[in-house]
């Protein structure tokens, strides 16, 4: 099943208590594309500026990203700079440049409008529905979202969300856009709002799905060394959607598939932090990510009591 996502490319500089990166390539469309890269094929849609060179191209096609759609405009690519005290579920942003991600406008060329799957990556929520709008065809279309749109383009991204089948955002966001502080009842106000699953990503916590009457929760995997936690929440979102792409027509609609999913999505974003930016996803395996899986399926079993 073909697979787009839209969103961010960028250079990021970044400091954690156990290390920092002066210049690493990031952005919402890259860590989501390598991850959904370990399960299908993924077509990437983002703009970026002129000091973005063949190295930097040269990561995606390692992976087989295709990147056709990538947008070159004169100027310079979006470039983030943050850092992270000893909690790191909250990334202080010290500098933003948006370079040319600024006047961004996709630009959808065919093969990327009949794609049958998109993940709309965290844009201005007016972006986020034109793109909907274009891909007329998908079946199944998921969207990330932050605070900064909540407060500022809020009916916006209500519109948005109206149009998709899954909203991927982190808890405090989730309650913030719905006004209610109950994790189940924010929840179904989102799928209110239009969407038929929820997944509220908790940081070092784990995540949780939210589809009709269903719910399902995974904790995080247990590592002992977190380095740089910037983009799991897209490298879940990959390893999530990417996973649904390699199951073709129907995936998604099921608890099952969508309980693997989940579980692909938690595996992903826990490689993720590990290492530096992209450095710890570019020497991973699929025997390696297949572990890992195994490993939340061991962790999470439950045994019936025994009778007597």
């Amino acid at each position: 099943m073909s697979l787009l996502v839209v969103g961010s490319i960028a250079f990021d500089a970044v400091k954690t208590p156990f290390g920092e990166r002066e210049r690493m390539l990031g952005g919402s469309a890259v860590h989501f594309s390598l991850a959904a890269s370990f399960f299908s094929g993924v077509r990437v849609l983002g703009p970026v500026g002129d000091d973005f060179g063949d190295e930097e191209y040269a990561v995606l096609h390692e992976r087989g990203v295709n990147t056709e759609d990538v947008e070159r405009a004169g100027g310079d690519t979006f470039f983030w700079r943050g850092h992270y005290d000893y909690d790191l579920n909250t990334a202080q942003t010290d500098e933003t440049r948006l370079g040319v991600f600024g006047d961004f406008e996709p630009k959808l060329s065919d093969a990327s409008r009949a794609a049958e799957m998109v993940f709309l990556g965290n844009i201005q929520p007016d972006l986020q529905r034109e793109v909907r709008e274009q891909c007329g065809d998908a079946r199944l279309v998921a969207l990330d979202s932050m605070n900064l749109w909540i407060e500022t383009a809020r009916d916006a991204l209500v519109a948005a969300i109206a149009g998709v089948e899954v909203v991927l955002m982190n808890d405090a966001e989730i309650r913030m856009l719905t006004e209610e502080p109950n994790r189940v009842r924010s929840a179904r106000a989102i799928m209110g709002m239009g969407p038929r699953v929820v997944i509220s990503k908790q940081g070092e916590y784990g995540a949780a799905l939210y589809a009709g009457d269903e719910f399902f929760a995974l904790p995080a995997y247990p590592l002992e060394t977190v380095n740089d936690p910037t983009g799991a929440g897209d490298s879940f979102a990959g390893g999530f959607l990417g996973y649904l792409a390699s199951q073709g027509e129907g995936a998604g609609e099921d608890e099952g598939s969508l309980r693997r999913a989940m579980t692909y999505g938690s595996v992903m974003a826990s490689f993720c932090v590990e290492e530096f930016g992209t450095e710890r996803v570019r020497r991973l395996t699929r025997e390696q990510i297949d572990e890992r899986f195994a490993d939340f399926q061991r962790m999470t079993a439950l045994d019936a009591v025994p009778a007597g």
